[in-house]
């Protein structure tokens, strides 16, 4: 079985003489030679091979779970580690399948883009931190003198704090653009008036029936006869009593 580092440069290890009698060594050590070579496709295959021969096949399924960890299958991995987790094994090979569900969820944090405007988003990020934490915690307690585990818990622990900063100043910000608009409103209250006035106005306006408006009309076209009728009368009148030029 191997463990990987999230933070050394130190290679995978492969746990040798592990005894897991109904392992099926070909596969698993196809598997194993895919890995070194880089092709972490081709171990996935084979560690899925053997897996299919014996389904409790432990090596194999840790083997897996690095395979994935490997291709940047993060997700994949982290189910595969949690699965591993609940099994009855020795304490320093539970410590080392606790070490990998730790470097999955950070490796998985890490995967997410940096900025986020959704509170949920950052929730699960900040989440996925915290699980990994607690993985360490527990492949510390089965193993309390492995160093790299200690190193990448202070480092998940420091990325949590980063996280949680941000998801305040994100917090932070968005309330500061709510009071502005908010404050905007509140300072202009004569547009405010303004609106108000119009829809008022516009409540008051009375509504004229067909009978009301057929009557303003009809006395205002009797107006204006009236009213030309008259112009017309001053006019033949100036013509009457106008004063003849003696030539």
């Amino acid at each position: 079985m191997k463990k990987h580092h999230l933070l050394f440069a130190a290679g995978a290890i492969l746990i040798a003489g592990c005894a897991f009698s109904q392992d099926d060594p070909y596969t698993i050590r196809q598997g194993n030679k895919s890995y070194e070579k880089g092709k972490f496709s081709d171990a996935e295959q084979s560690y899925m091979k053997s897996l299919q021969k014996n389904r409790d096949s432990y090596k194999g399924a840790f083997n897996l779970g690095d395979a994935y960890y490997k291709q940047g299958k993060f997700k994949e991995a982290i189910n595969q580690f949690e699965q591993l987790t609940t099994k009855k094994v020795s304490k320093d090979t539970l410590a080392k399948a606790y070490h990998n569900l730790g470097n999955s969820y950070i490796q998985n944090y890490r995967s997410q883009p940096k900025m986020m405007s959704n509170d949920s988003a950052n929730s699960d990020k900040e989440k996925m931190l915290t699980n990994g934490i607690e993985a360490y915690k527990k492949a510390l307690k089965n193993n309390p003198g492995d160093e790299d585990t200690r190193y990448n818990l202070a480092y998940a622990s420091s990325l949590l704090k980063q996280q949680q900063k941000q998801n305040q100043q994100n917090k932070k910000n968005k309330d500061q653009n709510k009071d502005k608009k908010d404050n905007k409103d509140k300072s202009d209250p004569d547009k405010k008036d303004q609106k108000q006035d119009k829809k008022q106005d516009q409540q008051q306006q009375p509504q004229l029936s067909k009978e009301d408006a057929k009557r303003l009309l009809d006395a205002s076209n009797n107006e204006e006869k009236n009213t030309q009728e008259k112009l017309k009368k001053e006019k033949e009148l100036g013509k009457k009593t106008q004063i003849e030029k003696d030539w």
